[in-house]
């Protein structure tokens, strides 16, 4: 070994603190927050679901004689919209982590659909309401409103969550938003958009 491989090793030998290497987390934090929460409201949903399953199974007729139907069409509509609503999401996902400017636009495209579904089961439901199917009228409208609404009640926490995440895109914005949060908040996103089908098929069409 040379003079000048010798006091090169040494210097590598002096620089190293024996520490492990900095790696990055697996998950951001904020992503790994969001996945425990969506866990728990995966139980929550399972929960109302279970309920639905058993009141109704225990009952001769569903929906009961004299009950106004559900609006499936105008309602299978309000279903592609929220799904459309997933999709753009998703795209702004993308486009956010290429760095490319459209990703706002795509987002508030997502919120715009998102707002229309939330409206439009709105409307739908002063409807219902107005043929007689209330949360006492009987047990079919009491289930109706309590899974239905708590979907709707998700939708616009998540909703909100959306726009803001849409607003923190502004290019003027002192705090630039991070990947984790912008992914913390469409992973929201996506279960509510996920889980509505299942609800729209069991609710219904079953």
């Amino acid at each position: 070994m040379n003079l000048k491989a010798l006091s090169t090793l040494l210097i590598t030998a002096e620089s190293y603190d024996g520490g492990p290497a900095p790696q990055r987390p697996l998950i951001d934090s904020r992503q790994f927050g969001m996945l425990l929460f969506i866990m728990t409201e995966v139980m929550f949903f399972a929960s109302l679901v279970s309920a639905y399953l058993i009141i109704r199974s225990g009952l001769d007729e569903w929906p009961p004689w004299g009950q106004p139907r559900l609006p499936i069409w105008s309602t299978a509509f309000n279903t592609a919209v929220l799904l459309s609503s997933g999709v753009a999401a998703y795209l702004a996902g993308r486009q956010f982590r290429a760095g490319l400017e459209t990703a706002r636009r795509t987002l508030g495209i997502a919120v715009v659909l998102g707002t229309f579904f939330l409206v439009f089961q709105g409307y739908e439901w002063v409807q219902m309401l107005g043929f007689g199917l209330t949360m006492t009228s009987s047990t079919y409208g009491g289930l109706f409103y309590l899974i239905i609404g708590a979907h709707g009640v998700h939708v616009l926490g998540a909703l909100i969550a959306l726009a803001y995440t849409w607003m923190r895109m502004n290019p003027a914005q002192e705090r630039p938003l991070t990947q984790g949060g912008a992914s913390a908040v469409r992973m929201l996103w996506y279960f509510v958009v996920g889980v509505w089908p299942i609800l729209y098929v069991l609710v219904y069409l079953a």
